[in-house]
C-alpha cells in the first residue's frame, strides 16, 4: 500500500475542497453520452479564465485509446501555462509555440490517472478497464473527464495498490527529479541542496535523491520542516530566516544545489558550490539557459537547465517505487473537476505542500 502525505489531519483520505458535487459531473461518465466536461482557458490570465465548458466527445481513431480520468493534478506549470507567466526572455517563445492570446490547446492538464475505457482499431497493449498513468506532455487536455492518447504515448499500467489520486501526484515532480538528478549524476555520500524542498517538484527531488545515498538538505518554510525531514532531508533551513547564499556566516558547500522554483542563478550559488559541483535550475530563463553550456566551466562546475524528458520506463519505476511504499506522494489538496478555479488558485497562492489534484466532479 502506498503510502502518502497530505496537509490536512481530517477524517477524509485527503483534504477537500469545500462544497457539494452534484448531477451528473459526480459519478462516472453515463455510456452513449455525446460530450464530456473540461476545464478550457481560451486566454491568458488569472484562474477566473478557466471556464467549465461541456466538449462534444468524439469517436476513438484508429490506433488510440480513450481515457475516463479519475484524477489529475493541476501543477505549476499549467499555472504558468495559464498565466503566460514564464521565466525572463521566454514569453514570446511560449506564445509563438502555445498560442499568442491563449493556449490553442485550451484544456491543460500533462498526466491523469484513469482507466481505459475504449480502444481504436489495431490496439493491443491496452484494452477497457485497464488502470492506467498516461502523461500527455506537450499535448494537454487532462483536466478533463476523459482523454483520448495514442496506444503508443507515455502510459503506463498503474500497479496494484497504488490510487488514481496517488498516481495523479507522482509523474509531474518524480520526473521531473528523475531527469535532472540522471543529468547532474548525483553519487552515494554527495551533499544536495534542495530549494523549494516542499513543493510537488521538491519532495520527489528530496526522495530520490536520499534513494541516490546522496545528504540532503531542503530549505521550504519553517511549516514544512517536519515534512521535508520526514522526506530524508537531513536538516531544513528556513528560507524566511536565513538566506544561505547571502549569509555571511555560511560557509558550507554542496555537490548539488537544485534550484526547484527558480529562485537563484550561477552567480549567487557559486560560493557555496563544492569544487566539481553542480547547479540544477528547474526554472530558468532564456538567458540563462542559453548561458548554461559554459558557465562555471573555469572554476569546475556545471550548470545544468532546460526541458525534462518524459520516459515511459522512468514512470514505471516511479509507479513500482510509490506502490512498494519506497516514494511517498504528497497531496496537498483535492478537488472536483468541477472547482478547478480554485485548485488553480491554490496552486498560485504558493502556499501549497506537494500536489494539488482534481477529480471528476
Amino acid at each position: 500500500m502506498t503510502q502518502s502525505h497530505t496537509s490536512d489531519t481530517s477524517n477524509s483520505c485527503y483534504p477537500r475542497a469545500p462544497g457539494p458535487v452534484t448531477g451528473e459531473r459526480a459519478g462516472a461518465l453515463t455510456p452513449g453520452r455525446s460530450t464530456y466536461y473540461a476545464g478550457q482557458v481560451r486566454r491568458y490570465g488569472g484562474p477566473e479564465v478557466i471556464e467549465l465548458v461541456e466538449l462534444p466527445r468524439p469517436s476513438v481513431p484508429p490506433g488510440w485509446v480513450r481515457i475516463a480520468v479519475e484524477a489529475t493534478p493541476v501543477t505549476a506549470g499549467d499555472s504558468r501555462v495559464r498565466a503566460a507567466r514564464v521565466p525572463t526572455g521566454m514569453r514570446t517563445l511560449m506564445r509563438l509555440a502555445l498560442g499568442w492570446s491563449g493556449p490553442r490547446q485550451g484544456v491543460l492538464g500533462v498526466e491523469a490517472a484513469g482507466v481505459v475505457t475504449e480502444v481504436g482499431a489495431g490496439v493491443t497493449a491496452w484494452r477497457p478497464g485497464d488502470a492506467v498513468l498516461a502523461v500527455t506532455g506537450a499535448r494537454f487536455g487532462a483536466h478533463a473527464e476523459e482523454l483520448l492518447l495514442p496506444a503508443d504515448a507515455v502510459i503506463v499500467a498503474r500497479p496494484a495498490g497504488l490510487g488514481a489520486v496517488e498516481a495523479a501526484a507522482l509523474a509531474f515532480g518524480g520526473l521531473t527529479a528523475t531527469h535532472y538528478l540522471r543529468a547532474a549524476a548525483v553519487k552515494p555520500g554527495e551533499r544536495v541542496l534542495v530549494i523549494g524542498a516542499s513543493g510537488a517538484v521538491g519532495t520527489a527531488f528530496v526522495q530520490l535523491a536520499r534513494r541516490e545515498g546522496a545528504e540532503v538538505t531542503g530549505i521550504c518554510g519553517a511549516q514544512n520542516a517536519e515534512l521535508v525531514r520526514q522526506l530524508g532531508a537531513r536538516e531544513t533551513v528556513d528560507y524566511r530566516q536565513r538566506d544561505v547564499f547571502s549569509d555571511p556566516a555560511e560557509t558550507r558547500q554542496w555537490d548539488v544545489i537544485i534550484d526547484a522554483v527558480g529562485e537563484t542563478d550561477y552567480s549567487r550559488a557559486r560560493p557555496r558550490l563544492a569544487p566539481g559541483g553542480r547547479l540544477v535550475r528547474v526554472v530558468c530563463g532564456l538567458l540563462g539557459q542559453l548561458a548554461c553550456s559554459f558557465q562555471g566551466r573555469l572554476r569546475g562546475h556545471r550548470v545544468i537547465a532546460g526541458v525534462a524528458g518524459e520516459r515511459r520506463e522512468d514512470v514505471v519505476r516511479l509507479c513500482d517505487l510509490a506502490a512498494r511504499g519506497e516514494l511517498q506522494t504528497v497531496v496537498d489538496r483535492v478537488y472536483p473537476l468541477s472547482e478547478i478555479r480554485a485548485a488553480h488558485e491554490r496552486v498560485d497562492s504558493g502556499r501549497k505542500r506537494g500536489s494539488v489534484v482534481l477529480v471528476r466532479g
